[in-house]
């Protein structure tokens, strides 16, 4: 029975808008995540004042339970009460449909994911930041590059290794996503047309809703495949880029 239960779900159409539902929170997540993670650690970088409070104060997201962060961005995102909403219609634009339309929905828990997780990926990016030598500025700063040059001719290129890190995981943690869209209503099912269910609530409804854990499994299984497969893929991407730029680095 194990085929016939791979079979099974792979025929199953929730099983596909799982998939599409998830790389989609992934993609909208990780990539500003990324961003702002380099931005906030090229500031705290800097020779800031009270750089200790600055650095600890990035990492206070992390450490909130996502119950709490659920509780504060539903408030945020409701579609008839909620802030944003009320913001919108102060400047006269149409509500958001934050928990009806698959795209809404998917930047509302993307938001979330990225305020537990942006300070945490960018203390990591900041500890590769200072192993890299300050000779390097230096010389880079006499022969007339500015800040900006700089950053994206010596930071960036250095930084290479640490932005590898930090990419894999976040597309592991990515594509694994379960407590926000788990949390971003009160049933935790994924919406009620799966608009945000993703493959670990697809799992989750599986194997302790419906109790077939062989089928369970297999979506286990899957998640994996596609966890490895977007692995490698950007894996590859980021190798090509070093080989090229090696030289020059």
């Amino acid at each position: 029975m194990g085929f016939d239960n791979f079979t099974f779900v792979l025929q199953q159409r929730q099983f596909w808008v799982a998939v599409r539902n998830t790389l989609s929170i992934f993609l909208v997540s990780a990539v500003p995540q990324l961003i702002f993670a380099i931005v906030i650690a090229a500031v705290l970088d800097n020779n800031l004042r009270n750089k200790t409070f600055w650095r600890m104060s990035v990492l206070v997201p992390f450490v909130v339970m996502p119950v709490a962060v659920a509780l504060i961005f539903g408030s945020m995102f409701g579609e008839r009460y909620g802030l944003v909403n009320r913001t919108l219609a102060h400047v006269g634009i149409a509500p958001i449909l934050w928990h009806t339309d698959p795209f809404a929905s998917h930047v509302a828990i993307a938001t979330m994911v990225n305020f537990r997780w942006t300070g945490y990926n960018a203390l990591i990016l900041l500890a590769g930041m200072q192993a890299i030598p300050r000779d390097l500025y230096e010389s880079a700063a006499i022969d007339g590059a500015g800040r900006i040059n700089r950053f994206f001719r010596i930071t960036i290129p250095q930084l290479r290794p640490t932005l590898i890190f930090v990419i894999i995981t976040a597309t592991i943690g990515g594509l694994q996503i379960f407590d926000e869209p788990r949390l971003y209503d009160q049933n935790g099912l994924g919406g009620e047309n799966q608009q945000w269910m993703t493959m670990t609530i697809y799992l989750y409804k599986l194997g302790w809703t419906q109790l077939n854990f062989g089928r369970a499994a297999s979506v286990a299984w899957l998640l994996f495949v596609v966890i490895v497969a977007i692995g490698l893929v950007n894996l590859a991407i980021t190798r090509r880029i070093a080989s090229n730029e090696g030289p020059a680095n």
